[in-house]
């Protein structure tokens, strides 16, 4: 199971609205070879972190699997979520900068691992209820890799303040 955390804030190309750009975003993952989309989450609102002056977000989970035979690695799959950000206007100036498009691999087939881009499972997920509360719609049994919490026992750990779903 490999689970894609989906984002974004500022309009996209031609101005679509942060919440088209999900969608669309989710169809683009439907186009990477060897993979195929199992769910798409609903989608939230959700306040920046860190708090700043940026518009809120919207945030949703897509989860693929791979097709038989397929042989896709952890930085061949960052790279084909980067180009899709870049086709959709993602710039990368600074972190936790406003964007039109974030895509992030949050886990892949329950994969630890320390190494850069990308370190798995994502670093920052557990902590992150804008991504523990889409991911569990998708992933419901979904244990953190590296430290055998479940999705449940994390989401409920995190401050869910400023979250809020706006696509039932």
């Amino acid at each position: 199971m490999i689970l894609v955390a989906i984002g974004a804030n500022l309009p996209g190309p031609g101005g679509a609205p942060p919440l088209e750009t999900c969608r669309a975003a989710a169809r683009a993952l439907a186009e990477l070879p060897g993979l195929r989309v199992r769910a798409v989450s609903r989608w939230y609102e959700s306040t920046p972190v860190p708090a700043s002056e940026q518009p809120n977000y919207v945030n949703g989970v897509a989860r693929l699997e791979r097709m038989p035979g397929a042989a896709i690695g952890p930085e061949s799959l960052l790279t084909s979520l980067q180009a899709i950000e870049a086709r959709f206007g993602r710039r990368r100036a600074e972190p936790n900068a406003a964007r039109t498009l974030d895509l992030d691999l949050i886990d892949m087939d329950g994969l630890v691992r320390d190494t850069p881009d990308p370190i798995l499972p994502h670093p920052r997920a557990r902590s992150r209820a804008f991504v523990l509360l889409p991911l569990l719609e998708v992933a419901p049994d979904w244990v953190h890799p590296a430290d055998g919490r479940s999705g449940r026992t994390l989401a409920d750990a995190a401050d869910q303040t400023g979250i809020r779903v706006i696509d039932p």
